[in-house]
């Protein structure tokens, strides 16, 4: 776990290092230069995409912090307490079912946001915990050249068993292949879905009659329905997601790329928006780059600083 530590760590540093410290210079200036930053630290949280809300209350927060504009209290360990205060509840495990049924996770997400590799990176994880559990992949991304092949040479890396048919086929005859499938061997099925834009509602029709395939098929909902979020998309992002929930209803967000912006507090605007938990968090390619959500590791990450009771990073 030190490594994954490291690698957040370093995957957050471009945030860390901008408007992380930006603020904390704001927030110990604010009781003494004699004007206001409340609007300028605002701004600046607005920009790191931590969603209106908190940005405003934050900002109120610091600037008018006694202890804070005394010098007598960091503002990072005040911000420290307010970010794990407002991520309260946004953790949870991603685990199989313990019945004799296959747990059906419903993979969602636009082109490019890697709903793929997290499809891969989520079931070496299953591996890592139970080497025999059965994985099966679904390649009911039919509309997308090549789609079926990059599945496949992921399914073939962690040892899944690939479901597929010809490129234009419905993608619900898929899915509905790969649920006969899964309900023979048990395990794990991971449906990987094509990219859904917000303009195209043709699409986000056809992720709901996938959804709707797998509830008569089972005679119930997907177990889960994972919304995989490009963090570098920001606040368009967090509208791509409400379209989501809308039409399948989340259980959880994955939340890729996030080594690649300086936006990371994204993590709190999609929690304050969507209210879903965020199931977990990746930075760079391997598979060993992504790991379920934990508050605590993100925030001392975010801030420069390890878990309480262990000694100040380097």
């Amino acid at each position: 776990m030190s490594g994954w530590r490291g690698r957040l760590r370093d995957g957050l540093a471009r945030s860390r290092e901008g408007w992380v410290g930006r603020l904390s210079t704001l927030a110990q200036r604010g009781g003494t230069a004699g004007g206001d930053v409340t609007g300028e630290m605002e701004e600046l949280l607005l920009a790191a995409d931590l969603g209106p809300r908190s940005a405003t209350e934050i900002a109120s927060l610091l600037a008018c912090d006694a202890d804070v504009a005394a010098h007598e209290r960091s503002p990072m360990d005040l911000l420290r307490e307010e970010l794990l205060t407002r991520l309260a509840g946004c953790e949870r495990t991603f685990d199989v079912r313990a019945d004799r049924e296959p747990t059906v996770v419903l993979v969602a997400g636009v082109n490019g946001a890697g709903k793929t590799t997290t499809i891969a990176k989520l079931a070496a994880q299953l591996r890592e915990h139970d080497p025999s559990l059965p994985l099966t992949f679904a390649a009911a991304d039919t509309f997308r050249a090549a789609a079926a092949e990059q599945l496949g040479v992921w399914a073939e890396r962690v040892g899944a068993d690939l479901v597929r048919q010809q490129p234009g086929a419905d993608p619900a005859a898929v899915v509905f292949d790969a649920l006969s499938h899964a309900m023979r061997v048990g395990g794990a099925l991971f449906i990987d879905t094509a990219g859904r834009l917000q303009t195209r509602h043709n699409l986000m029709e056809e992720l709901s009659k996938v959804e709707r395939t797998v509830g008569k098929r089972l005679g119930r909902r997907a177990d889960e329905r994972l919304l995989v979020m490009d963090a570098t998309t920001g606040q368009n992002g967090v509208h791509q997601a409400k379209l989501f929930h809308e039409a399948i209803g989340l259980t959880g967000v994955v939340l890729t790329k996030l080594d690649g912006t300086s936006k990371g507090g994204i993590v709190l605007g999609v929690w304050e928006t969507l209210g879903v938990p965020l199931m977990a968090i990746g930075v760079g390619e391997g598979l060993e780059s992504m790991r379920p959500f934990c508050a605590d590791e993100f925030v001392d990450a975010l801030l420069g600083k390890r878990a309480a009771g262990q000694a100040q990073e380097a």
